[in-house]
C-alpha cells in the first residue's frame, strides 16, 4: 500500500466524519461534543485501518484491494448522501411524502457527482481525462444504480409498516441505507466492466 492511498483514505475518513454530524444532529437527543468528535475521530482511524487489512487480505484475492478502494469511496458517497438528505431534512422539517423522494433524489445527485471523480481517478486510476462516452457510461449505471437507491429507500420508507419504536428520523436513514446497498454491487461491476475496464486490478 503506497502513502498516497493511505493520505486519501485517510482524508475521506475525515470527510465522513464531518458529514456524519447532521445525521447525528436529527438522530440524537442533544448530543455532545464527545459523541461528535467521538464519530469523527472513529471515522478517522476506522478508514485507513480497514484499507491497510484489504492490502494485506489482497495478497490472497487481488481485487480485494480495488473493491476496498471502491468501499471507501462509496462509504464517502453514503455519507454525503445521508449527510445532503439529513441537512434538507434539517432545514425544511420535511421528513415524508414526495419532498422526502425529492431530497433523496438531490442527495443522490451529490453523492454521484463525488463517486465519478473519486472512482475514475483513485479506485481505477484512470490517468486519461474525462471523456463524454466514459461519463455517459458511468452516469447511466449511476442513474440505474440511482433509481434502485431510490426506489428502494422510498418503498422502505412509504410502503414499509415502520415500527412504532423507530422514530421518523431513524427510519428515514434506514430507509436510506436500504436504497444504498441496493446499489452497491451493482455499481461496482458497473463501473469495473464496462466504465473503467481498461485499467488493471490494483
Amino acid at each position: 500500500m503506497n502513502k498516497k492511498d493511505l493520505l486519501l483514505v485517510t482524508i475521506i475518513g475525515g470527510a465522513v466524519g464531518i458529514l456524519v454530524q447532521p445525521m447525528i444532529q436529527n438522530l440524537v437527543t442533544s448530543p455532545t461534543f464527545f459523541i461528535r468528535v467521538g464519530a469523527f475521530l472513529g471515522f478517522l482511524i476506522l478508514a485507513p485501518l480497514a484499507l491497510t487489512i484489504a492490502y494485506f487480505l489482497s495478497k490472497i484475492l487481488p481485487v480485494l484491494y480495488q473493491f476496498a478502494k471502491f468501499s471507501a469511496v462509496g462509504t464517502l458517497n453514503s455519507f454525503i448522501d445521508f449527510g445532503v438528505l439529513n441537512l434538507l431534512i434539517f432545514l425544511f422539517s420535511i421528513k415524508s411524502g414526495l419532498w422526502f423522494s425529492i431530497f433523496k433524489t438531490i442527495s443522490f445527485l451529490c453523492a454521484t457527482t463525488n463517486s465519478y471523480f473519486w472512482n475514475k481517478y483513485w479506485t481505477f486510476e484512470s490517468q486519461e481525462k474525462p471523456k463524454v462516452s466514459e461519463a455517459v457510461k458511468f452516469y447511466t449505471i449511476a442513474i440505474i444504480g440511482g433509481f434502485l437507491n431510490v426506489s428502494v429507500a422510498s418503498f422502505i420508507f412509504s410502503g414499509v409498516n415502520r415500527p412504532e419504536f423507530i422514530s421518523v428520523n431513524l427510519w428515514a436513514n434506514i430507509s436510506a441505507l436500504g436504497g444504498i446497498l441496493s446499489a452497491l454491487i451493482w455499481n461496482f461491476l458497473g463501473y469495473k466492466f464496462l466504465v473503467f475496464k481498461t485499467q488493471n486490478i490494483k
